[in-house]
């Protein structure tokens, strides 16, 4: 059922810094999963998604959210997503200064997707971090290669991880246990 998966408690359970998966189906959706992903983005309508997997869901994409449990939203965007968490996508400081004026969430995408050429994506990210409140959570939407650039995001406090769909146990570092 929507809005049943909490991904704000995924992404703070557990040790260490939590990787959200971009999957197109619902076999990307199990492989991400079975690879230790806390949690799917997705920016379409994916058939048999819920039965694909137990991850929450973030929407990502334009139009009305189609079974997901969070969805991403701008800072001058209304909220009135009923039973969805919001994660507030900001790019620079006034628009992390105006997500907490106007809608106080408590999820942050730090995303560095509208910067100069000349500045490091990953540098983007962790410069808007130190203004990001404390207890409010902190994903970082930039493209990490390895695991050493994840780990180098957790070391700076950064909750959780916005990656491609790829090989995802190579960024989580182990495989989860088959139980």
């Amino acid at each position: 059922m929507p809005g049943s998966r909490r991904l704000s408690q995924r992404i703070s359970e557990g040790d260490g810094i939590a990787i959200i998966v971009c999957v197109n189906d619902a076999d990307g959706a199990r492989d991400a999963e079975a690879q230790g992903a806390k949690a799917l983005a997705i920016a379409s309508r994916i058939d048999g998604i819920r039965e694909a997997t137990s991850l929450p869901l973030l929407w990502i994409g334009g139009g009305t959210p189609n079974e997901a449990d969070a969805v991403r939203i701008r800072p001058e965007d209304d909220t009135d997503h009923q039973h969805l968490e919001s994660v507030v996508d900001v790019r620079d400081e006034e628009e992390l200064e105006l997500a907490l004026e106007r809608l106080d969430p408590e999820i942050f995408l730090l995303s560095a997707q509208a910067i100069d050429d000349d500045v490091d994506p990953l540098d983007a990210v962790l410069e808007l971090l130190p203004d990001v409140p404390a207890g409010k959570l902190a994903i970082a939407e930039v493209d990490v290669e390895s695991r050493d650039e994840v780990l180098a995001l957790e070391r700076a406090g950064i909750d959780a991880v916005l990656v491609a769909n790829r090989h995802v146990g190579d960024l989580v570092g182990h495989q989860p246990f088959d139980v």
